[in-house]
C-alpha cells in the first residue's frame, strides 16, 4: 500500500471509526485503542472491496467487533471505569449527545448508526447481525427514552 493510500484511508474513515468506538466504549482511552486496532487490522489484512459502501461497512463492523472483544476481555471485566471528560470541544457536546450516551448500549449503537452515520434500518441490521424488526424496535425505544429524558431536563431547568 502506498503512503498516499494509507493517509487517504485514515483520513476518510477516522471519524466514523472513532465515533462508533466512542459510542460503544463511552471513554476516549478505549475508543483510541479500538481506533488503532481497527486500522492495524486493515493494514495487516489489506482487504479489497467492491465499492466504498462495502469498505465503510467493513470499518464499522470491525469497530463493533473490536468493542465487543474489549468488553469480554478479562482486563475489562476486572477494571473500574473512570469518570472521564473530553478535553476538547466537539460538535457533539450538547444535551442531546449526552442523553444519547446515557442510553443502554444496544440503543446507543442503533441511534448512532441511524442518525450520525445515516444508515438505514436494514443496513444496521446487517452490520449488527440482528433482525430488522429488532433494530426498528430498539430505535423506537431509544427515541422514547430520549423524549422522556429531554422533557424531564426541560422541566427541571
Amino acid at each position: 500500500m502506498a503512503e498516499k493510500d494509507v493517509i487517504y484511508t485514515i483520513e476518510r474513515y477516522k471519524n466514523t471509526v472513532f465515533k462508533v468506538a466512542f459510542t460503544y466504549c463511552k471513554n476516549r482511552s478505549d475508543a483510541d485503542d479500538i481506533f488503532q486496532e481497527v486500522f492495524l487490522r486493515y493494514f495487516k489484512k489489506k482487504p479489497v472491496f467492491a465499492d466504498e459502501v462495502h469498505e465503510k461497512a467493513w470499518f464499522i463492523r470491525v469497530t463493533i467487533n473490536c468493542c465487543k472483544k474489549l468488553f469480554f476481555s478479562s482486563w475489562f471485566k476486572k477494571t473500574a471505569p473512570l469518570d472521564e471528560t473530553i478535553a476538547f470541544e466537539t460538535m457533539e457536546e450538547s444535551e442531546l449527545f449526552y442523553s444519547v450516551m446515557e442510553l443502554p448500549l444496544k440503543y446507543r449503537a442503533v441511534v448512532h448508526l441511524f442518525y450520525y452515520e445515516d444508515y438505514s434500518i436494514k443496513e444496521i441490521a446487517e452490520l449488527t447481525n440482528q433482525k430488522e424488526t429488532t433494530v426498528s424496535t430498539q430505535l423506537q425505544r431509544a427515541r422514547q427514552l430520549l423524549r422522556t429524558k429531554l422533557k424531564e431536563e426541560l422541566l427541571y431547568e
